[in-house]
């Protein structure tokens, strides 16, 4: 395996700017087919140049889940100033245009001013971008969830598993009135709703609950997400548990769809790093939505264009009909493909009166730290956005604290000063690097391995 030696990951820089009249999408189109990745299911660079982008707009979190990748320095660092999050925005948007998808993170975005967030929505949306909110749910209140729908929010991703180790909480299966809160939350909100889970040693066996779980709530839930376990950032289980695979978590999503799943006919970037399947929900039965590979491989190419509204699905419905009508060719394999699912499930449509949804499944296989995979980085569809440019989530994650603790330049370069991340103010000139021991700050502020340490040299002393 060819893995970056820690003084690759070091050097290695945020994504190349733009050539003149080149595209993300073009850029995307030649790096897949460079490394043997492209093809008709290939969506990198096909259909648009990056799964999505995230917008860290804060490190601050009201967790301390035992697999995080924040590290052990995030706490201390101050929230960026308003001015650099606009120019990151527009740094998106110029590189990536209209239609990103750009996620709103951090640490837990909602931990921000909310006067901050509502702006920070709004201006995402108002470039014809998609913001979606990562959050723990914790203070994504009813309220705050209906301003920023009103602001643009297109999603909202809860992150809900055992990792986080909430008070009252021991299991997936218990964790399930508080899903069942933050689903109604959202609905009412009008918002799409997507969850994500890690997968641990700990609740490896309880993927078909939660499968059976969501199955039963796909009219309400759009997509669910699982990330495998990856030892990166301040988290406190190491190494992965050798069960925790691809395969076997697809195998375990299987077992609780009561059915199988496609998830090869449509290719997300590095087959390593992501999967993606859709299925049919009908009368609390899911169905295969891809398991016709080769009219998917047909499609795809053929819909590279078409622009999918998730939050609005009957005019995603509209959108595609209208789309069928200009393009005639496509219409017979259309038409032949949806009325065998119809009369697949003829019983079940007669019983659900008609009623039908859409439920996604996304597997995400981020790496450790200390073991990035060179082809995995340059294949990355999944970006963060840092004052220098876009860099790849997992090569981010390792090393995290060369982006948050360096000064951020303020302002033109006539009157340009320098943001600190560890005081929050601007100086004229860039501060020298400081040398930081996380054990030093209050035990409080501190999280993950750091603080279990502090806490064991502590009982130790006593």
């Amino acid at each position: 395996m060819d893995y970056l030696t820690r003084e690759e990951i070091a050097a290695w820089p945020p994504d190349a700017p733009l050539a003149p009249g080149e595209t993300e999408l073009e850029r995307a189109r030649r790096s897949m087919r460079s490394l043997g990745l492209g093809g008709n299911r290939q969506q990198m660079g096909l259909r648009w140049g990056v799964v999505c982008v995230a917008l860290e707009i804060t490190q601050r979190c009201n967790l301390d889940c035992t697999l995080c990748y924040l590290s052990d320095h995030s706490e201390i660092v101050h929230d960026l100033p308003m001015e650099e999050i606009h120019r990151r925005i527009e740094a998106i948007f110029s590189r990536y245009g209209a239609n990103t998808d750009v996620q709103i993170t951090g640490g837990d975005p909602t931990l921000r001013r909310r006067g901050e967030l509502l702006e920070i929505v709004a201006r995402i949306r108002g470039l014809g971008m998609r913001p979606t909110l990562m959050t723990n749910g914790i203070r994504a209140s009813r309220k705050l969830l209906r301003d920023l729908a009103r602001h643009g929010l297109v999603d909202v991703a809860f992150h809900v598993d055992t990792t986080q180790e909430r008070r009252g909480f021991d299991s997936e299966r218990s964790l399930e009135p508080l899903r069942d809160r933050y689903i109604d939350r959202a609905r009412q909100a009008g918002l799409s709703i997507m969850f994500n889970t890690t997968i641990h040693a700990g609740n490896l066996e309880e993927i078909p609950y939660l499968v059976n779980y969501f199955k039963q709530r796909a009219g309400d839930v759009r997509t669910v997400a699982f990330q495998l376990h990856a030892d990166t950032g301040r988290g406190v289980l190491g190494e992965r548990d050798c069960r925790i695979t691809t395969d076997n978590v697809i195998a375990r999503i299987e077992t609780g769809a009561g059915t199988g799943i496609s998830f090869e006919s449509i290719r997300v970037g590095h087959p390593d790093c992501s999967r993606y399947a859709m299925c049919l929900a009908v009368g609390g039965e899911l169905h295969d939505l891809f398991d016709d590979e080769d009219f998917v491989a047909r499609l795809l190419p053929a819909t590279a264009d078409l622009i999918m509204h998730r939050n609005r699905p009957v005019r995603a419905t509209l959108g595609f009909a209208r789309w069928l009508i200009t393009h005639p060719r496509h219409l017979a394999a259309c038409v032949r493909w949806a009325a065998t699912k119809v009369w697949q499930k003829r019983r079940r449509l007669i019983a659900s009166r008609g009623r039908v949804s859409t439920l996604s499944f996304t597997l995400h296989n981020f790496m450790d730290s200390c073991r990035l995979e060179r082809e995995r980085i340059c294949a990355c569809a999944f970006k963060v956005m840092t004052v220098d440019g876009p860099v790849s989530m997992c090569l981010h994650n390792a090393k995290r604290d060369a982006y948050i603790l360096s000064p951020v330049p303020i302002g033109t370069a006539s009157e340009q000063r320098f943001w600190q991340p560890l005081t929050g103010r601007t100086s004229a000139a860039v501060a020298p690097p400081e040398r930081l021991d996380a054990r030093a700050h209050p035990l409080k502020r501190l999280k993950g391995r750091t603080r279990k340490r502090v806490l064991l040299a502590n009982r130790q002393c006593q």
